[in-house]
């Protein structure tokens, strides 16, 4: 029934639970033996994503902070809070298969603002690679408007591609 349950959640929020993410640890360097185990890593909030040249990289599902060069005795839970102290699922002193409806959709909210910044980001240093030399791109830190949405100005091109996939979102924006 559980599996049935898990099923049915979209593939973002099946990384809420811990089995879907120590599942994605298939070639883990680190087993038995050390304090980095796949079920720790998991439990710590992050899933594997291993690259050629980076077996052991990891990424918290939330904050999407990447961590590699994991050492045998490392602890997943004091790395993750040492390399991003400000990410809300570390910082959340409950099990999230117990948080309520009303406490998911905020901490899934906090989740959307880590991606949504990821990728204007990303789109940033895609247009910085094409455009080097016309400076519009900058990236400021504030939030636009007062919905408290995370959308940052990146040039007014990426903003209307950010409220896009905004609108495109799962969920509506929640007043919390």
């Amino acid at each position: 029934m559980a599996a049935a349950a898990a099923a049915a959640l979209t593939e973002a929020w099946r990384l809420y639970l811990v089995p879907t993410r120590v599942a994605t640890f298939c070639n883990w360097p680190f087993t038995e033996g050390c304090s980095c185990t796949p079920d720790r890593m998991a439990a710590a909030g992050f899933v594997h994503c291993p690259i050629e040249n980076g077996p052991d990289v990891a990424q918290c599902f939330f904050c999407l902070k990447e961590l590699e060069g994991w050492e045998p005795d490392d602890d997943p839970l004091e790395e993750h809070k040492k390399h991003s102290a400000g990410c809300a699922f570390v910082a959340l002193q409950k099990d999230p298969a117990s948080l309520t409806l009303q406490e998911f959709l905020k901490l899934d909210k906090e989740r959307m603002k880590n991606a949504l910044v990821c990728t204007c980001q990303c789109l940033a240093r895609k247009r910085n690679l094409t455009e080097q030399s016309t400076g519009s791109e900058e990236l400021c830190s504030e939030p636009l408007g007062k919905s408290g949405r995370m959308l940052y100005k990146v040039s007014s091109c990426y903003r209307v591609r950010v409220d896009r996939m905004v609108q495109r979102s799962l969920y509506t924006e929640l007043d919390m």
